[in-house]
C-alpha cells in the first residue's frame, strides 16, 4: 500500500518560523516597500496595519491573509507580484498535516466524503468552524484560529467553481445532532447544508443511528478525483493524515463508499431528515 504520511508532531521545514513560502513572501514585501521608499510606520497607515503587524510579516513570523496581500499589491504597485502568491499564502494557513489535501480538493473533479466525527469542512458555516477551532486542543491562539477559519471558508470557494466539480457527502446521524457552537449555530449549519444540497453538482446522505448495517466502521476517509484523471483516497484522524494511492487499496475504499451510499437514506430522504431536525432544534 503506497501512502503518503503528513504527522503534525513532526515539524518539517516548511513549518518553521523563518522558512518556506511565508519567509519568501515576507522578503518581497519588503523588497517593495523599501524600493517605494516607505517606511513601516507609513506603509502600515497606507495598509491600515501597525508597524508591529507589517514587521511580523516581512520576518515571516506571521501568515498574511488575502486581504493584506491583494492591498499591499495595491498600495506597493507591485503589478501582481505579491497577489501570484495568495494562493500559496492561503495554503500555508493549513495545519501540516492537511496541506496536501488542500491542494488536491481545490483542483479536484470529484469528491466523496465520508463524515463520522463533525460536519464536513466544506459545508460549515463560520460561526460553526470557528467553535470548532476554539474547541481544539492543545488551544490554538486567536490569530491561527482566524488564519484556520480564512482558509477553511476559501476551501468552500469550490462549490462555487466552474467547471463544477461532482461531490457527495453521506454524513452520520450523530454529527447532525451534535450542536457544535450552540443550537443556533447548528440551525444555521443545517440550513447550510440543505443550501448546498439542492444544487445539482452535490448530494448529501445521512446515515441513521438506527441503521444494523455500515460498511465503513473503519472511520471517516475521502475519495478524490484528481483533474489528471487519477482517484485517490485520504484519511485523517486525531491531526494525522495519509493520502493513499495505490490503486488496489483505493478500490476497496471505493466499494466501501458505494455500499455506505446504498445504507444511506437516498439524497430526498436526507433533505427531509434534516428539516425535520431543524423543527427540533
Amino acid at each position: 500500500m503506497t501512502v503518503r504520511d503528513e504527522e503534525a508532531g513532526q515539524r518539517r521545514p516548511e513549518d518553521e518560523p523563518g522558512a518556506g513560502v511565508v519567509t519568501a513572501f515576507g522578503r518581497q514585501l519588503k523588497l517593495l516597500r523599501v524600493q517605494a521608499g516607505l517606511e513601516r510606520p507609513e506603509f502600515g497607515k497606507r495598509m491600515g496595519y501597525s508597524p508591529e503587524t507589517v514587521a511580523s510579516i516581512e520576518q515571516g513570523r506571521r501568515i498574511p491573509q488575502a486581504r493584506f496581500i491583494e492591498k499591499a499589491d495595491e498600495v506597493l504597485g507591485a503589478g501582481g507580484v505579491l497577489t501570484a502568491l495568495k494562493e500559496e499564502m492561503g495554503r500555508a494557513q493549513y495545519p501540516a498535516f492537511f496541506r496536501d489535501m488542500a491542494r488536491l480538493e481545490a483542483k479536484a473533479a470529484a469528491l466523496n466524503l465520508y463524515a463520522v466525527y463533525a460536519v464536513p469542512g466544506l459545508l460549515q458555516t463560520e460561526d460553526y468552524a470557528r467553535a470548532v477551532f476554539h474547541m481544539q486542543r492543545p488551544l490554538l491562539e486567536d490569530e491561527v484560529i482566524e488564519q484556520r477559519l480564512e482558509a477553511r471558508m476559501v476551501r468552500q470557494e469550490i462549490l462555487c467553481r466552474r467547471p463544477a466539480p461532482l461531490m457527495s457527502f453521506v454524513i452520520e446521524e450523530a454529527v447532525l445532532r451534535r450542536p457544535i457552537g450552540g443550537q443556533k449555530v447548528m440551525r444555521e449549519t443545517l440550513e447550510q447544508i440543505l443550501v448546498t444540497s439542492q444544487s445539482r453538482n452535490v448530494e448529501v446522505q445521512v446515515m441513521p443511528i438506527e441503521r444494523e448495517d455500515n460498511a465503513a466502521l473503519g472511520g471517516p476517509f475521502t475519495l478524490i478525483d484528481t483533474d489528471k484523471g487519477q482517484r485517490l483516497a485520504y484519511a485523517e484522524v486525531q491531526d494525522h493524515s495519509r493520502i493513499y494511492t495505490d490503486a488496489a487499496y483505493v478500490r476497496t475504499l471505493e466499494a466501501r463508499y458505494g455500499i455506505l451510499r446504498s445504507q444511506a437514506l437516498t439524497p430526498s430522504e436526507s433533505v427531509a431528515f434534516i428539516e425535520q431536525l431543524m423543527g427540533d432544534t
